[in-house]
């Protein structure tokens, strides 16, 4: 797992430098807010694919490259302009709102851990009595709206990262994280809906390494599926978690960030990785227990409402 999230950071950063490739500084910058909007990255990639389950094999491209035009839209068109406001006229609301989308990640986090480990009642699809060309349509609109949500944290989060440099190199920091990551997920995404049809055309040919490639895709994109998805949740754990720690630290409340670092000390000894993993960890521990406690608080103010 961490090796496949560390390859999605260093793909992250290099889309990020190519795109700024002008401007030095602003590259590292869109690197560095690349990396950390990766937890949502992986959770968007995680869940995108199941909009286009159940259509026909030569809509799934078309599905995806629509609902990719939309999250261009809501990151470059509504979300940046809004950022750069924010950045401009009040500066000081970035860090509350940051650790306000660390604190969602982790209530999201809390909330798919759960429905993983416990049984759920299928819902009903409504839009399953629609004819395809509205059902394709209302899937579309729903996948936008999702990644609204998560938009919007990848941009507070790149916003964080660049809130000290000069507006003009903020705007070009967020274009560059909106296009790369964009660019990155979506296209990891129409890799991995059309994997399926690939391995059975391979498993088609004489061939029989790749044969036996082909059914080894078809059979193992499911497992994959499964796998991106808790990848996903974890990063979702991990770096909201991280997000609120750096905050509270930042407004006076030092303990739980002392705590992470005085973990982290206490196993350097064993290398980077294992560094790394002690503060994923301890982040992805406490963003579980945060969002744990917003997830309860939540269902009972949900129901005493009804």
């Amino acid at each position: 797992m961490a090796s496949g999230l560390f390859a999605l950071l260093d793909d992250v950063a290099a889309i990020a430098k190519v795109a700024a490739a002008s401007l030095d500084d602003t590259a590292a910058a869109a690197a560095k807010a690349s990396a950390k909007a990766a937890g949502v990255v992986v959770d968007d990639a995680a869940v995108t694919p199941r909009y286009v389950v159940g259509f026909a094999a030569d809509r799934e491209i078309p599905i995806v490259a629509k609902i990719a035009q939309g999250s261009l839209k809501n990151k470059l068109v509504i979300l940046l302009p809004g950022a750069l406001a924010l950045s401009y006229l009040l500066p000081a609301a970035i860090t509350p709102l940051l650790m306000a989308g660390g604190a969602f990640l982790c209530f999201e986090g809390a909330e798919k851990l759960w429905e993983k480990l416990t049984p759920q009642d299928e819902a009903a699809d409504d839009a399953a009595d629609l004819d395809p060309v509205s059902r394709e349509n209302t899937m579309v609109a729903g996948a936008v709206r999702t990644d609204m949500i998560l938009s919007a944290e990848i941009m507070a989060i790149a916003l964080g990262t660049v809130e000290d440099k000069p507006i003009a190199e903020q705007a070009a920091a967020l274009v560059a994280v909106a296009l790369g990551i964009t660019i990155l997920v979506y296209g990891a995404v129409a890799l991995i809906v059309k994997a399926d049809d690939a391995g059975v055309a391979l498993a088609r040919q004489k061939n029989g390494a790749v044969a036996a490639l082909g059914r080894a895709l078809v059979t193992g994109m499911p497992p994959f599926l499964g796998l991106l998805a808790w990848v996903g949740l974890a990063a979702m754990l991990w770096v909201g978690g991280h997000i609120v720690i750096d905050g509270l630290s930042k407004f006076g409340l030092h303990q739980p960030h002392d705590l992470l670092h005085s973990a982290m000390h206490a196993v350097e000894a064993g290398g980077g990785l294992v560094t790394w993993a002690a503060e994923a960890g301890g982040s992805g521990l406490f963003g579980l227990v945060l969002g744990g406690v917003i997830a309860a608080v939540m269902h009972q103010v949900h129901a005493r409402a009804h």
